[in-house]
């Protein structure tokens, strides 16, 4: 069974909804049969990197907030995403194009590396305050994860994968995507937002249950306790 999940990089209801999904899936008995697929998406493509502004300072400019209102509804995201374990230092969060950061989660994707990835790049900009635009910055991450110096070099100083990016984006125009995280299981079933771990634990088992009923090897497979005699009258 897969689950698929567009989110971006920046969105910091993204990661605490990656905390809730895995808290219910190390809850979930077959989780060793389902696959986790991390896909692309933009809040705002267009966003001009700009290391010496704050995620903060850019949303009291955008948003038309004091900071003091601005700081109010950060900590609150940063309440929340303490309840995961996570730590957030919005005020040091850069601000940042991701491009380049989704360019790479895609690469690891192809080296089975993009769980990973996504961890890290997820950690470095909402907690190490990371610029995650700056190549230097990338190589260090991905090299942390495994991925080969050079091969990362070959990705950030081309355009390879943003085709990839893009098609991610408009996969998720197709299928209604308005906002991030949003989770597709088995391409029955969407989760909107990081919803409470109850919602993702009866999401995946009522996904699972028709999974099992369109693959009945598998149903077989897993109702067999390993004590069963074959037709040639074989027992153990």
């Amino acid at each position: 069974m897969k689950i698929e999940i567009w989110s971006d990089i920046m969105c910091p209801f993204c990661y605490i909804g990656k905390r809730r999904l895995e808290s219910a899936l190390a809850d979930f008995e077959y989780a060793d049969h389902v696959q986790v697929e991390w896909k692309s998406f933009l809040l705002n493509p267009d966003m001009v990197t700009d290391p010496s502004k704050s995620t903060l300072e850019y949303l009291s400019e955008t948003k038309g907030w004091s900071m003091a209102q601005t700081k109010q509804v950060s900590q609150q995201v940063v309440d929340m995403a303490a309840g995961e374990g996570l730590v957030y230092h919005m005020d040091k969060t850069v601000v940042a194009n991701a491009k380049n950061a989704h360019r790479l989660l895609q690469l690891g994707k192809t080296l089975g590396k993009g769980g990973e990835m996504k961890e890290r790049l997820l950690k470095a900009y909402f907690t190490e305050g990371a610029n995650i635009d700056d190549k230097a910055t990338l190589t260090a991450l991905a090299m942390e994860v495994g991925l080969a110096e050079s091969r990362v070099a070959e990705c950030l100083d081309s355009g390879e994968f943003a085709e990839k990016v893009e098609q991610d984006i408009y996969e998720s125009r197709l299928i209604g995507v308005r906002g991030v995280p949003f989770f597709v299981v088995d391409r029955k079933y969407g989760i909107s937002g990081a919803q409470p771990k109850e919602v993702f634990d009866e999401t995946i088992h009522k996904a699972w249950e028709d999974y099992v009923k369109a693959n009945p090897v598998l149903q077989v497979a897993e109702s067999q306790d390993g004590n069963n005699c074959d037709l040639e009258g074989n027992c153990n």
